[in-house]
């Protein structure tokens, strides 16, 4: 029974390691007594003193223990000093074999320390994350009972490790040939651990029987995986993946290549990346594997060019060891040059100068004729202090430093400088140690001074440091092989405090750490590192943030077109900070927001009857790619591509009953055989459906087998199976068999995930969905819009991390967490309250750099994460949404596209079975109503809203696209007011006062021109009794109103523009009145643009008869448009249109129809800029009437206050001052104003300041 338990010890790797030790096997820096020596600090023993005490408490003690033999340790247990007011609250844990060169022990990749106890004799253990293969042990106090001293008891759990090693002086290599039938089916493995002190060198090369190679070889301190095709000098290395990094320290390190038919997975240490082998490569056997290195001739176009020197351990292919086979001397090995089967290793002891304080001072005596100072070093910054000392007889101070990756050496004295030298090129300092020499052979130099590595706290305590000071940067990195005049310092010596001084430095290891590696920029951010930090640049990537986390794009033309944005191209990413990759997307805005994925034909291709070709297959290429397409998809409302086929003898899907000749294939590979405007599965045309088919017979026109053309078309919408991926078409081969297809882009509006919304009406009710998990990073988005005050938007437990976000006030958003560190919290204050019923956008990340919240378009807030803390989110919960798990603090309101990680959270199907939560929220106007432009008003819809531009003279998505027309001589439009009251032919003109007065409180009359003519007439408005009002340029171009309101007096001019109008540029004229009540006649009233007939102001009637050449848009009178009626609505609207009229660009700066005008070019002809906010306009060629190709400068001009007669004869008599225009910019500003010169031309004199309306 006692076997059998120390046996499931030993598989567990649990068993004890410490307490059968010899107390020799125990050392420590010092001891307060021989009874609290470091042979008592054994967990629950109480001899001696009950434990280890050191004679001073200081963070320079350490204790070690060697245990037996290298050995796998799992486990560590501490306990204070027995029956004492000793222990430890804070510890480092650090491993070695050869008890140097010490590895310390990370938690999380970046916790270095252990929390110990908070008495003397509770246990306090550790399970490792990762087990650690070690012979020795040591304890490095930092922090202990302040009321006490350091005080320690400790045991390590583990087993034993089994290690077959082999060492290589880098001449000599293993030839190891597998016997193919150890191999096993369609996979391969090897593993190993090595070690090494160079940075370069082949460690592993495989050949096969194809004559392609395999290369492992550490190159500069990280492993690259290599493929070569052909045998030979002309064979080309081909690099795969590189992975790893500072894998030169002298400690193991573990690979494994695991090859799964084409499938590799590579892993060094903890990190593991996965690729794809060429097709070639994919099922050959592998030949013969050469470890350690290879012949002289295969290392020629290595990278390394040399092979490995160091140690291999534990080398297993395909389970066989290949090591034990070389010891045994089998005939499957060939052994070449020196190797050993021992590990023997230099002993170098580093020194960390890990931080700002850290320094070391070393007495130096030199004298003779030459003295030197060398030493190696590696660090990740680029800048700091290497040394420096004083010069006798006060020749100044040597400053030996890095600046910008380059070595400097400065002599000072007396603030100036006297000598300046700068060696070594500028690269990386981290990857290699750097040697350092300055030597000084040239003059006999007697020095007997300090040497200073790292100083910057204080000056050299010398006569002539009084005025010294450290302009430098300090050094922090790693250190070795000091050595002064030839002599290696012993810094062991120094950690005993027997020889110099130092401060804060890590004795016998180098503490480097690639913090790069694996890197945590995501999505392709470039990560780069200092010794304490790194930094990722997220550039051209499409996200931001700390880490590169958080997409810069929208997910959908839905979300572009409710922040206002227009019709274009625009990146979509669909799934937020997930894998899936933005795409360049055209939107089009119009009444839906339609997403246009293109592919690489969407015009009609036509084919012929061709002898010996049955069929034609045509593929077609999207410029999404299947992942991002099927996002799409799944996420649009509705889908559709049309399919259209043109026949001439040529049978489609020969129908009723026989064997289709055309079919097409969908997403996931599969044929359908069913047509545009058909259902799935019918075998049908959308004839057939609808029962309209040429031959009822047929279930499509084309089955009809006809000579004459007809067509099949229609729209394919079920999305499960778009898009078209391929088409064939058969029934093309016989005489006289014409045919032609198309496939359109594939269109999808709407967004699922956009305007998924859950409204909470109850405190107590919240929605809950599975835990969240963002361990590394998380970033949450949603919007809200509430009338109460506070409430929790979400919250996710752990044990003791967790996550909340909530309004905490009405103008604040609070984000809080923990992740073992304490509390975070990050806030955002709002000038106004946010519950205002209307939608507020939040968005929370966290990542391993720092937290950040953002709220709307107020300033962000940022919160650091601590330096070397916990960086894992551990949550177990579930999420509440809208609520919280002890039901308190519950959200009121609405809360819509909550999205974590960038994947939505379905809140409406939560809520249909969820009391007290409804799905959806309505009330989308007040939030969006102010995209609708030009007077158009918002609409609600179910989904969002529409804008209604009914009242405007714009039209488009947002009522912002104008309406223009170019004029020739000849063309005119009339538009006839319809009256409320409709007056009899044969009634007397004084009779239809009778009527009704009206009231109205004001008139405008707008309209945009652009021509080249003057004199012009622009606009004419005349009334039943003969009075008028027309917009027209004069002879020099100068805009005139001329009016007549009464018809007893005679016509007036208004001159509102001095300068020369008619100069091809677009300008806007503005006609208002704002007054009191109005008595009004109603009137049979025409609006004419250019032309009227009958008796007219004999000046109008010529300026008429010259005719219009240019354009005019926008044209508006009161609530009426009457181009955008002439041009849109012609049927439907009171308007005669005389001569050729039809809808022009010519009023707008953008060019017309950019989608219409993509589906001919490619992306590569686009030119523009992309932009979150922005499309790409003029990214297509176009055909445009812009004047020049040059985009106008549009010119706003105020006639404010002016009186118009158009509707109703107005009787009323007002007088007013009109505004003066402000001063103009100049003609190259994008804009101009009004003018302000007191001077202006366009200020009117003194008898036109009187007007009758």
């Amino acid at each position: 029974m006692l076997n059998s338990v120390v046996l499931l010890n030993i598989s567990s790797c649990d068993s004890p390691l410490v307490s059968a030790l010899p107390q020799s096997a125990f050392t420590s820096s010092s001891e307060l007594s021989n009874s609290h020596g470091p042979g008592f600090a054994k967990l629950n023993r109480r001899d001696g003193a009950g434990g280890w005490s050191p004679l001073n408490s200081n963070k320079y003690q350490w204790l070690e223990i060697k245990l037996e033999q290298r050995t796998e340790i799992t486990a560590i247990a501490t306990q204070g000093r027995y029956g004492s007011s000793d222990w430890l609250t804070r510890y480092l844990l650090m491993f070695s074999d050869t008890g140097h060169n010490w590895r310390p022990y990370r938690q999380e990749d970046s916790i270095g320390a252990f929390s110990g106890n908070s008495n003397a004799d509770s246990v306090v253990m550790y399970k490792l994350q990762q087990p650690v293969i070690a012979q020795y042990i040591r304890i490095l106090p930092l922090h202990w009972n302040p009321n006490g001293r350091i005080g320690l008891r400790l045991e390590a759990y583990g087993c034993q490790y089994k290690s077959d090693v082999v060492s290589f002086d880098g001449s000599a290599h293993l030839l190891f040939r597998p016997d193919p039938s150890d191999s096993l089916a369609d996979r391969d493995v090897l593993s190993m651990n090595f070690k090494t002190l160079l940075n370069s060198g082949m460690l592993v090369h495989m050949e096969e029987h194809s004559g392609h190679s395999f290369t492992l070889e550490l190159f500069r301190g990280k492993l690259l995986l290599q493929l070569r095709k052909g045998r030979g000098s002309s064979a080309d290395f081909h690099p795969l993946v590189s992975l790893g990094s500072l894998l030169d320290d002298q400690h193991w390190h573990h690979i494994r290549v695991e090859r799964i038919r084409g499938l590799v997975n590579f892993t060094v240490d903890k990190n593991t990346q996965q690729f794809q082998l060429p097709e070639s490569w994919s099922h050959s056997e592998i030949n013969e594997i050469s470890f350690g290195g290879t012949s002289a001739a295969g290392l020629q176009k290595s990278h390394s060019r040399r092979n490995f020197h160091g140690c291999l351990e534990n080398v297993l292919y395909n389970d066989i060891s290949v090591i034990e086979r070389a010891e045994e001397q089998q005939l499957s090995i060939t052994v070449s040059g020196n190797v050993s089967f021992t590990c023997t290793e230099s002993i170098d002891v580093p020194v960390t100068f890990a931080s700002p304080g850290s320094f070391l001072a070393l007495p130096w005596v030199s004298g003779g004729e030459s003295a030197s100072v060398c030493l190696q070093f590696r660090t990740w910054n680029r800048a700091g202090l290497l040394m420096t000392f004083d010069l006798q007889h006060n020749a100044g101070t040597l400053w030996l430093y890095l600046s910008e990756a380059r070595a400097r050496l400065q002599i000072h004295k007396t603030g100036r400088i006297m000598t300046d030298i700068t060696a070594g090129s500028a690269h990386a300092l981290w990857d290699i140690y750097h040697s350092l020499s300055l030597f000084d052979s040239k003059s006999r130099i007697h020095l007997s001074c300090v040497l200073y590595i790292n100083y910057i706290y204080r000056c050299p305590d010398t006569e002539g440091g009084s005025g010294c000071r450290n302009p430098f940067s300090v050094f922090q990195g790693c250190m070795r092989l000091i050595r002064t005049d030839g002599a290696l310092v012993d810094l062991i010596r120094v950690q005993q405090m027997l020889f110099g001084n130092f401060s804060d430095l890590q004795m016998d290891m180098c503490g480097i750490v690639d913090r790069c590696s694996p890197s945590r920029c995501e999505h392709g951010g470039r990560c780069s590192q200092s010794w304490s930090t790194f930094h990722c640049n997220c550039s051209a990537t499409g996200y931001s943030g700390a880490t590169c986390h958080s997409s810069i794009y929208e997910a959908s033309c839905e979300a572009y077109k409710h922040k206002g944005n227009t019709s274009g191209f625009y990146y979509i990413d669909m799934d937020g900070s997930g894998p899936i990759k933005p795409q360049l997307i055209y939107c089009n805005m119009s009444d839906k927001a339609w997403m246009v994925i293109q592919h690489n034909n969407t015009e009609l291709t036509k084919l012929k009857a061709s002898s010996g070709i049955n069929q034609h297959l045509a593929h077609f290429n999207y410029s999404a790619d299947a992942e991002q397409i099927q996002a799409i998809i799944t996420q649009a409302e509705y889908c559709e591509q049309e399919l259209s086929y043109h026949c001439k003898k040529s049978r489609l899907l020969n129908t009723p009953d026989g064997a289709p000749f055309s079919w097409w294939v969908g997403r996931s590979g599969e044929a359908h055989m069913y047509w545009g405007g058909a259902v799935p599965g019918s075998q049908q045309c959308a004839c057939g459906l609808q029962e309209n088919c040429v031959h009822p017979e047929h279930f499509c026109n084309c089955d009809a087998d006809s000579k004459e053309w007809l067509n099949d078309s229609g729209l394919l919408s079920h999305k499960e199976h778009l898009p078209v991926r391929a088409l064939a078409v058969g029934d093309i081969n016989r005489s006289g068999s014409e045919a032609a297809y198309r496939v359109g882009p594939l269109q999808c509006y709407g967004d699922n995930n956009f305007w998924n919304a859950a409204y909470f009406n109850k405190e107590t009710s919240y929605l809950h969905f599975p835990t969240f998990h963002g361990e590394l990073s998380a970033d949450i988005s949603f919007l809200f819009k509430t009338s109460s005050s506070s409430g929790v938007f979400l919250e996710n437990l752990g044990i003791k991390d967790f996550i909340r976000i909530e309004l905490s006030s009405p103008t604040q958003v609070l984000f809080s967490f923990d992740v073992g560190n304490g509390p975070l919290e990050v806030k955002v204050e709002t000038a106004s309250a946010l519950n205002d019923e209307r939608w507020h956008h939040v968005r929370a990340e966290r990542n391993v750099k720092e937290a950040s919240l953002y709220v709307d378009h107020h300033p962000s807030a940022v919160q650091k994460a601590p330096a070397d803390g916990h960086i894992h989110l551990q949550l177990n919960s579930q999420l509440f949404v809208g609520g919280t798990a002890s039901r308190q603090k519950g959200f009121l309101g609405c809360i819509r596209s909550l999205k974590l990680n960038g994947k939505t959270l379905d809140l409406e199907e939560r809520a249909e079975i969820t009391p007290g939560v409804t799905p959806g929220c309505p009330g989308h106007c007040s939030s969006y109503g102010d995209l609708c432009q030009n007077h158009g008003s918002c609409v609600e819809d179910h989904s969002g809203f529409t804008c209604d531009c009914s009242l405007s003279p714009f039209t488009g998505t947002f009522c912002h696209k104008d309406v223009s027309a170019f004029f020739k001589p000849g063309t005119s439009v009339t538009y006839t007011f319809k009256e409320p009251y409709k007056l009899n032919r044969n009634v007397s003109a004084q009779s239809s006062s009778i009527y009704s007065d009206l009231t109205l409180r004001g008139e405008n009359v707008s309209l945009s021109f652009r021509t080249s003519q003057a004199p012009a007439l622009l606009l004419y408005v005349s009334s039943y009794y003969r009075e008028f009002l027309a917009i027209l340029l004069n002879r020099n171009g100068h805009l005139d109103v001329k009016y007549k309101l009464q018809h007893n007096r005679d016509a007036e001019v208004f001159r509102a523009s001095g300068r020369n109008l008619a100069n091809g540029q677009l300008h806007r004229v503005s006609v208002q009145r704002l007054g009191e009540t109005l008595n009004l006649i109603e009137t049979q009233t025409q609006l004419f643009l250019i032309a009227e007939s009958g008796e007219v102001d004999p000046e109008i009637a010529r300026l008429n008869a010259l005719g219009f050449t240019g354009c005019l848009s926008v044209v508006q009178f009161n609530s009426i448009s009457p181009l955008k009626a002439a041009l849109l609505y012609p049927d439907t609207s009171p308007v005669i249109v005389t001569g050729p009229l039809s809808e022009s660009s010519c009023g707008s700066s953008l060019p017309t129809n950019p989608y219409a005008a993509e589906t001919t070019h490619s992306l590569a002809d686009h030119v523009g800029t992309v932009g979150t906010g922005e499309p790409i306009v003029n990214a297509i060629n176009s055909d445009s009437a812009l004047i020049g190709g040059v985009i106008a400068v549009v010119i706003f001009v105020s006639l404010a206050a002016l009186a118009v007669m158009a509707r109703f004869l107005y009787r009323r008599k007002e007088t007013f001052q009109p505004q003066e225009p402000k001063a103009e910019k100049t003609d190259d500003s994008p804009e101009t104003p009004f003018n302000t010169d007191p001077n202006s031309q366009s200020i009117i004199s003194d008898n036109q300041k009187e007007y009758f309306i």
